[in-house]
């Protein structure tokens, strides 16, 4: 299984390789340092909430509610700011939002025992819908002029959300493999009536990698409205399908327990940097859907693949 997630994510570097070479080839604007500023910026929005939903689809399980969270958790933030003016009261109150969601999510599929597809799906309506009329589909602008800066800023040469990714990816990968905590998130996936053999809280287990799921989706929503400037009703959408396609398409299999932080990583790369290069071509938006479709099914389609090699590896 290690040599075989190994080949996978050299496979996953090569297609990116790939990918950026044919774009070079194609737009000589992709490789200036702007375009990969932006590719890079758009990369940790998606990785920000895509660490989250790593550990979520290791359980097993699945989170659509994380587009919806873009737009309420926007929404409050600048409401927040609004009112207080402060930077640092309107990101505690957006993580404990997030934390919330996660939490209600994590209590539907764990106490109320509803399969987390349709639990998140739900949620994501009932969040999208709490936006429009709250706002009566309408942005509200932030007031506060350094808001802009955690969005769109740079600390040196590195923009601010990659450098927020960077650390976020490198902590709960220490967590995911090198604590407790991270093999019990492999174990219930895996393996859920051993896990509870075992005598491991899954109920706990889950509702907590729920909550982490939830104040990632939040803390990149934090960032898309500073970037925007402004809490949006409309934002995130189709993101979480951006965001499950692109962690499943580097390695995270939907049945739970297989896969890395670092081919997700990759599968967020590739996908963002497809989408880049489809904007540089002059592509239309309309086929920019048809793409994103087609990936998704390539990953669920890849995933099958895997699971089928790791069955028979197992029983060979």
């Amino acid at each position: 299984m290690a040599r075989l997630a190994g080949a996978e994510q050299a496979g996953l570097g090569l297609v990116l390789f790939l990918l950026c070479a044919v774009l070079a080839t194609l737009s000589p604007v992709f490789l200036t340092l702007g375009n990969i500023t932006n590719i890079l910026r758009d990369a940790a929005l998606v990785a920000i909430a895509g660490i989250g939903m790593v550990a979520i689809i290791l359980q097993g399980e699945i989170d659509l509610s994380v587009g919806s969270s873009q737009a309420i958790v926007g929404i409050v933030a600048v409401a927040v700011l609004n009112a207080s003016s402060s930077i640092v009261v309107a990101f505690g109150v957006s993580l404990l939002l997030g934390a919330l969601i996660g939490l209600l999510n994590g209590l539907l599929v764990t106490r109320a025992g509803i399969n987390s597809l349709i639990a998140t799906l739900g949620m994501m309506a009932i969040l999208r819908g709490v936006a429009m009329v709250s706002t009566g589909a309408v942005s509200i602008q932030a007031k506060v002029p350094d808001f802009v800066n955690i969005g769109t800023g740079h600390l040196g040469p590195v923009p601010v959300p990659v450098l927020l990714a960077a650390v976020l990816f490198a902590a709960v990968y220490f967590v995911l493999h090198h604590t407790p905590f991270g093999r019990y998130v492999y174990a219930v996936g895996s393996n859920r009536d051993a896990a509870e053999l075992a005598g491991l809280p899954v109920a706990r287990i889950k509702v907590a990698v729920f909550m982490l799921g939830g104040v990632l989706a939040a803390l990149s929503a934090f960032v898309l409205a500073s970037r925007l400037n402004s809490g949006q009703p409309n934002a995130g959408l189709a993101f979480e399908l951006q965001v499950i396609a692109a962690v499943v398409l580097g390695g995270v299999s939907l049945t739970g327990g297989v896969g890395t932080l670092v081919g997700a990583l990759l599968g967020i790369l590739i996908l963002t940097v497809l989408n880049n290069g489809l904007v540089l071509l002059n592509v239309s938006s309309f086929y920019h859907d048809i793409a994103r479709g087609c990936v998704i099914i390539l990953a669920v389609f890849l995933d099958t693949r895997r699971r089928r090699s790791l069955d028979r590896s197992s029983n060979g």
